[in-house]
């Protein structure tokens, strides 16, 4: 045996060896001038069904990946990438899409003319990527749980607003940022009127209905992404109000109270009830240094309106 056959054949070994491919194209041609036997052979084609033209290759290819295949090789081609370099997938005789990367040059460029040979290798990695993708299906999965488990650590179970300790790191995050830039920041503190009545005439899962008709009706008369609505405890709530002045405030809170009111709770068994708010208004001064002391303003306002009969509304002094 001559030596370059011989050499020959121990490549052939190891690129064997390795799980390599060696294949050779004529891209001046079009024509495939050593094809992937090995590739073809684990799709499972015969021999007279390999492929004999580039373009009965790229007929295989998985329409997804054609894109970047084409950019690789002319990127290549025209000299911006030193070597040609792409993974995409080949349709098995089953229908099955498999992975293969390819990795090839150009071995006769001269000058700026575009050369003729594309020499290469081909190796499955059909293993590698279906762990690749796996990981991202469970990745993306990870952070929608995460995600879950930030909403229910923030969120009152009950309601689905805010519960205390996000109301109070948003307030006292809004608090900061009104004083830094000179802005308008109000809040409101509301309880439901009498609302131990409603627990022992009905029942505490009817009293839970009614809160959660409350802090509905909050929701939905605040600015979404805006104004933060959440719930301090038992029957009473807060809603922080950035960029609103306290008249504003008041205003609002004119309106929440006329609304939940005004509204009719189906309760378990066919009855229904209504429920009055009493609500306390407390807007950023120079003296508030904290939420906390934002809120202690409110609620001294919501104890006002308490005092004055209930179902009606009280600012700050």
């Amino acid at each position: 045996m001559d030596e370059p056959k011989a050499r020959n054949e121990h490549l052939d070994l190891v690129l064997e060896a390795a799980g390599f491919d060696l294949w050779e194209n004529d891209l001046l041609e079009g024509r495939v001038v050593r094809p992937v036997s090995k590739v073809f052979s684990e799709l499972g084609y015969s021999p007279d069904e390999v492929v004999t033209t580039i373009d009965d290759i790229l007929s295989i290819v998985h329409p997804d990946d054609l894109g970047a295949l084409r950019l690789a090789l002319d990127a290549h081609v025209n000299g911006s990438a030193a070597r040609y370099q792409a993974e995409f997938r080949i349709r098995a005789k089953s229908g099955q899409w498999v992975w293969y990367a390819n990795y090839g040059k150009i071995v006769d460029r001269t000058g700026t003319s575009p050369g003729r040979r594309l020499v290469g290798v081909s190796i499955n990695v059909d293993e590698r990527k279906r762990r690749e993708r796996e990981i991202e299906r469970l990745n993306a999965r990870l952070v929608e749980q995460n995600a879950v488990l930030q909403e229910l650590a923030t969120s009152d179970a009950m309601t689905g607003v805010a519960n205390r300790r996000r109301l109070l790191e948003l307030g006292e995050a809004e608090l900061q940022r009104a004083r830094r830039l000179g802005h308008a920041l109000a809040l409101l503190i509301l309880d439901i009127d009498d609302f131990k009545q409603v627990n022992d005439a009905w029942g505490h899962l009817n009293g839970d209905h009614v809160i959660r008709r409350v802090a509905s009706i909050c929701a939905q008369n605040v600015r979404a992404s805006v104004d933060v609505v959440g719930r301090l405890g038992g029957e009473e709530f807060a809603i922080v109000l950035p960029e609103i002045s306290g008249e504003s405030a008041v205003a609002l809170a004119e309106r929440l109270r006329g609304n939940i009111a005004a509204q009719q709770v189906e309760l378990d068994g066919g009855a229904s009830v209504t429920r009055t708010v009493s609500i306390g208004v407390a807007s950023l001064t120079g003296g508030c240094g904290t939420f906390v002391h934002l809120l202690a303003l409110a609620d001294r306002a919501l104890y006002a309106a308490k005092h004055c009969g209930k179902n009606c509304v009280r600012a700050a002094g």
